[in-house]
């Protein structure tokens, strides 16, 4: 008796019984290509996408495999977004704001001047309006967003020369990361947008006059110190820089319940992962900077009042004309206000009395 005819008489229990069940068909392997907007030099930024596909493939059996390309290797640093958006790639893992070119709102779901530090930020995506907010606006550029990774709060970067006062970033060159430009605007100097991998040269060369990235490990594998003497801090424009990992909505639709959720949990494994990278590496990094010659300063009290004047300034003239950004803002300044009232009793006045003590 062939097969289908004993299926046909004996049924499903029968065939279990006599040892001659139907072949089952194995789901087929899914690969994805994710194109990344960091070089593969900084293994903490550009390691969060490849800890998220590591977790994939794990989490998956190797049944869902994502191969993660450096900025330049499918496409250039900023044309991530355009890629996703055109499904050339089915992933990218970048920083938000740095496509506010298309649009302001972009720069939300990163960081903007004065904004919230990377706890808020989570709080804010996770358990407030964020995600749900940032999802309705990137759908209009045809994709879906995971939190993938945040940088904690940055040091301001390396200046060729000293600033005493606000006036001395009037027509100072400054590779300043994405949205952040336009408060350096209104400040007098001249933002450039460069990626991370094109700095160095641009210093060294005199192309610009100051550049920041993140922080002090990754500023230190990049060598800013050796063409830029002075350290300023802090990030006043990125309190904590969140990154995303950003998916074609038609890839991320195809996808079944198992790889979304598969997609949701090594997203936020990396999240986690890498600000906690950040937080070990940057104290050391710091030390041996400072130990081979670096100059530590903080911004002055009229350059951190003044952006910050002129960053309020800002947002308002963006809520009169992108609808976007009013929508997205009204709710991300509501969140800050709260939190900075709670955190202005617990965590600041905690960190305070901590960073004055002596520590051993």
């Amino acid at each position: 008796m062939d097969r289908r005819s004993l299926i046909k008489h004996a049924g499903i229990a029968g065939v279990l019984a006599a040892g001659a069940a139907p072949a089952v068909h194995a789901q087929a392997a899914l690969r994805w290509r994710l194109a990344s907007s960091f070089p593969k030099s900084l293994d903490t930024i550009y390691g969060a996408a490849e800890v998220f596909a590591s977790k994939v493939k794990a989490l998956s059996g190797g049944k869902f495999e994502v191969s993660v390309h450096a900025a330049g290797e499918l496409m250039p640093a900023f044309g991530v977004v355009d890629g996703v958006q055109n499904n050339t790639v089915e992933a990218a893992h970048t920083a938000p704001y740095y496509f506010f070119g298309k649009d302001e709102t972009f720069a939300i779901g990163g960081a903007i001047p004065f904004g919230l530090n990377s706890r808020q930020m989570s709080a804010w995506t996770f358990e407030g309006n964020g995600l749900k907010l940032m999802r309705e606006f990137y759908a209009k550029f045809n994709m879906i967003s995971f939190p993938c990774g945040n940088t904690g709060a940055q040091m301001g970067g390396w200046m060729r020369k000293e600033i005493r006062s606000v006036a001395d970033l009037k027509g100072l060159k400054f590779r300043i990361g994405g949205f952040a430009g336009k408060v350096l605007e209104r400040l007098g100097g001249i933002p450039q947008n460069i990626p991370g991998g094109e700095i160095y040269q641009a210093l060294e060369k005199g192309t610009i006059d100051a550049a920041e990235w993140i922080g002090p490990y990754d500023d230190q594998k990049l060598g800013f110190n050796k063409v830029a003497p002075f350290y300023y801090y802090p990030g006043w424009w990125e309190g904590g820089l969140q990154l995303d990992l950003y998916i074609n909505q038609k890839a991320y639709d195809a996808l079944n319940a198992e790889q979304k959720a598969i997609v949701e949990a090594a997203s936020a494994f990396a999240h986690v992962e890498t600000q906690a990278k950040y937080d070990v590496k940057n104290p050391q990094a710091l030390k041996q900077l400072v130990g081979s010659g670096a100059k530590l300063r903080p911004f002055p009290a009229d350059v951190m009042a003044q952006a910050f004047k002129e960053s309020m300034a800002l947002y308002e003239e963006l809520g009169t004309k992108n609808e976007n950004w009013k929508k997205v803002y009204g709710d991300y300044a509501k969140f800050r206000a709260d939190q900075n009232l709670w955190f202005r009793f617990t965590e600041a006045t905690f960190d305070r009395f901590m960073q004055s003590q002596k520590l051993g």
